[in-house]
């Protein structure tokens, strides 16, 4: 049988800082443990909290899982993912000019060029092109696993346009409205400056004939995307404008957006549309969502796009692999957080391993995401992994593989009460001009089916409010 971390208690009892957590969870009656988890779901229908499931027939929206035990962190645990969600960011961004600009990195060896230019997200019209400050990416999402007491593990990056905050400010709303009395020493570190710091850093990054305060704004594709609500969430908590392609248009290599008083210039657009169609003129031909010209402006020094378009060739699964590497060759420092342990099968010989142990690894697409095209041996049936098999077979170079993972587990409530289940972890990056910082929090997926390993919404995964203590207890 697997040994699971569990985050709250160990041989010597329940950890300090999960201890007033523990206390207030025994205090609580199972009945006011129900009505409490079903006042934080109706604060979250209220606010449209929702997300959206393609493909399964009916109505996609749904409200997102949430669980009301908090997950907690000592300010010792949270030291350690701060430092190393940094650094693997600087990394990445060095690793995306470089790409871009001088390819230092393919000429010593350290990634065969294929991966790059082979590579779905890479953008030829981003060569050459130098962004204010050399970030690429300046929100990048690091999804982090748990399996001991020191062991943080990077599970994968997400370099262009990661989704998930407006989950941790809303959690974080939610929980001090239904468990006051755990915020009143002051211990839970705030996270509703996120905002603030988004907009310094896009500030910081504007256009060099900016004069006085640069205009921010969200491209978005509009109310039918499946993180719309996340779109004007952060909209209105930075007080900025959320547009949509209709909305803008170029002029004289420069962005502008229209008002009822007439054109206003955007010095920095933070977009949430894809790469293929940001711009019809560069990219896809028949994109309705993108603002022709666009790319025009911003490689001539006239907009700023938030994240850089391209950046997705740095977080992919393949790529993924190198990180490592990028932090050594870029910033002759050695990783403080590592990757999991990772079989490419377009190796021939890594691709052996793989096929011979299916049935104890989990095998991922290159260009998966949300927990779909992905296989969890220990827990396939024969049929999948005979599948899967012929897959990889068929096209090696689209898979890695990596071992099962003993995710840690934190108290989430069940029908049962209080049971183990199973989490990992997503901080948000911002990098601006001279500055690489995050919130202390981020979001805590969890599987709430009972042994599953699977944390995404889309594949009946929640979410948890995350606590990062100022000291080692409330």
């Amino acid at each position: 049988m697997v040994a699971y971390y569990d985050e709250m208690k160990d041989r010597a009892g329940i950890k300090p800082a999960y201890a007033d957590v523990a206390e207030w969870a025994k205090a609580t009656t199972a009945e006011d443990l129900r009505l409490r988890q079903n006042e934080a779901e109706g604060l979250f229908r209220r606010n449209g909290i929702t997300f959206a499931v393609y493909g399964e027939g009916g109505d996609p929206e749904r409200l997102i899982p949430f669980d009301l035990m908090p997950r907690v962190f000592s300010s010792s645990e949270w030291d350690v993912i701060e430092r190393g969600s940094i650094q693997r960011a600087r990394a990445l961004n060095a690793f995306l000019t470089d790409v871009y600009g001088k390819r230092e990195f393919i000429k010593a060896g350290k990634i065969p060029a294929r991966l790059v230019e082979g590579n779905p997200a890479y953008e030829p019209i981003m060569q050459g092109i130098q962004p204010v400050g050399d970030i690429f990416s300046h929100i990048i999402g690091v999804d982090l696993v748990r399996t001991g007491p020191d062991e943080f593990n990077v599970l994968e990056d997400n370099c262009r346009t990661p989704s998930g905050i407006s989950y941790v400010l809303q959690n974080r709303e939610v929980m001090q409205r239904i468990m006051p009395s755990m915020f009143r020493s002051g211990q839970v570190r705030p996270v509703d400056h996120y905002g603030d710091m988004l907009a310094a850093a896009m500030q910081s990054v504007a256009p060099d004939d900016c004069d006085g305060r640069p205009t921010l704004a969200i491209l978005t594709p509009g109310h039918y995307n499946s993180a719309y609500f996340e779109h004007s969430f952060l909209a209105d908590i930075m007080g900025i404008e959320l547009v949509e392609g209709q909305d803008l248009f170029v002029e004289n290599d420069m962005l502008f957006m229209r008002t009822i008083r007439g054109p206003e210039r955007i010095h920095v657009l933070y977009r949430r549309i894809d790469d293929a169609f940001l711009d019809p003129e560069a990219f896809n031909p028949d994109s309705m969502l993108g603002v022709p010209g666009l790319m025009r402006a911003y490689a001539a020094g006239g907009v700023t796009i938030v994240n850089a378009p391209g950046a997705g060739v740095a977080d992919d699964k393949a790529t993924y692999v190198y990180v490592p590497e990028m932090i050594r060759f870029f910033l002759g420092e050695e990783p403080i957080l590592p990757n999991v342990e990772t079989w490419q099968c377009a190796d021939e010989s890594e691709c052996k391993y793989v096929l011979d142990n299916l049935s104890e690894l989990v095998v991922k697409e290159v260009h998966g995401s949300g927990g779909y095209g992905m296989l969890i041996g220990p827990k396939s049936t024969k049929a999948e992994i005979e599948k899967f098999e012929g897959l990889i077979k068929a096209n090696p170079g689209n898979y890695i593989a990596q071992p099962t993972l003993a995710l840690s587990t934190v108290p989430s409530l069940s029908e049962e009460g209080l049971a183990p289940r199973h989490v990992d972890l997503r901080p948000f990056v911002i990098s601006g001009k001279g500055k690489t910082e995050l919130i202390p929090g981020g979001l805590t997926r969890v599987a709430l089916r009972e042994g599953s390993l699977v944390v995404n919404s889309s594949q009946g995964g929640g979410v948890k409010d995350t606590w990062v203590l100022r000291g080692d207890r409330l």
